[in-house]
């Protein structure tokens, strides 16, 4: 077998701290399927979003593929991509990591003045900020931002400057996709009826019922002030507040009712039901770990 490239090294170095790489070819992309596996023929690797039984030994599936196994990376199946590599790519989310690709200078500042700082790694157009913690990736979900964790790959550039800090609720809020708020008057949803918080379903919340409802009530304010967007967003940060106030409780606290509440107070300027049970579920999903 002839000896690593400089890129199949740095990949070999990478793979030895736990960060799982693959080979990208020009234009910053993957190498293509086998055969056998093109068009997803062969069902997908395991680990995929879709599993399969796929165990080709070559890169295919593009983040699928990556990997911290020496063996692999210096298998003969893999020795073609290397010699034709002209970057070594990695799985955020395999690392435990989220990569906010900040792609021109605009976005830089915005992320300067909302984010807290973390890790940063200099692109072609503007930074790479990683931050510890995993999350669904998304696509431009501000103009010039694209969030890289779970299912795909990021391109490695360098080790950056700067100490790596936990995933912020900011962050994961802008995954949530803002939909726009229907014309006053339309059908918005049809929200049944569900139980409101109180005493009742939160005989295990160390709280005073004082102090829930006067923090629901704020939240669910905020909510409806955001009468033009920006409502699924709120309420996705309400809920996330809002669990935290709960984590250290030994439950249950009725965080379930508490969730409907802001579910229906977002419906309520505009929202989808389905946009938000899924921004207030994720919150609510958010908030013990924030307070952690």
């Amino acid at each position: 077998m002839t000896q690593p490239t400089d890129i199949r090294r740095t990949a070999l170095e990478l793979a030895a701290t736990g960060l799982p790489v693959l080979p990208l070819r020009h234009g910053k992309r993957p190498f293509y399927n086998c055969p056998q596996c093109t068009g997803s023929a062969c069902g997908g690797r395991p680990h995929m979003k879709a599993a399969g039984p796929c165990h080709c030994p070559r890169p295919c599936h593009a983040w699928a593929a990556a990997t911290t196994d020496p063996a692999v990376l210096t298998s003969p199946a893999w020795e073609g991509a290397w010699r034709q590599a002209v970057a070594v790519a990695y799985h955020p989310a395999g690392a435990g990591l989220t990569v906010l690709d900040l792609d021109n200078p605009t976005a830089i500042t915005w992320a300067r003045q909302t984010l807290p700082a973390t890790r940063t790694v200099p692109t072609t157009r503007g930074e790479h900020w990683i931050y510890r913690g995993t999350m669904p990736s998304a696509n431009r979900v501000r103009p010039g931002v694209d969030i890289k964790s779970r299912a795909v790959y990021a391109r490695w550039l360098g080790t950056g400057t700067g100490a790596l800090t936990d995933l912020p609720s900011a962050v994961r809020a802008l995954a949530v996709k803002e939909e726009t708020t229907p014309a006053r008057g339309g059908v918005v949803s049809s929200l049944h009826e569900r139980a409101t918080w109180d005493r009742t379903v939160a005989t295990g919340c160390q709280h005073t019922e004082r102090y829930v409802r006067s923090g629901l009530e704020r939240g669910l304010a905020k909510v409806r002030n955001h009468t033009t967007s920006g409502a699924g967003s709120q309420a996705f940060g309400v809920a996330s507040f809002l669990a935290a106030q709960h984590a250290q409780c030994p439950g249950p606290c009725g965080l379930e009712a508490l969730g409907w509440q802001i579910v229906a107070a977002a419906v309520s300027v505009g929202v989808p039901e389905p946009y938000a049970r899924r921004a207030v579920a994720n919150g609510l999903h958010t908030g013990p770990r924030t307070a952690s």
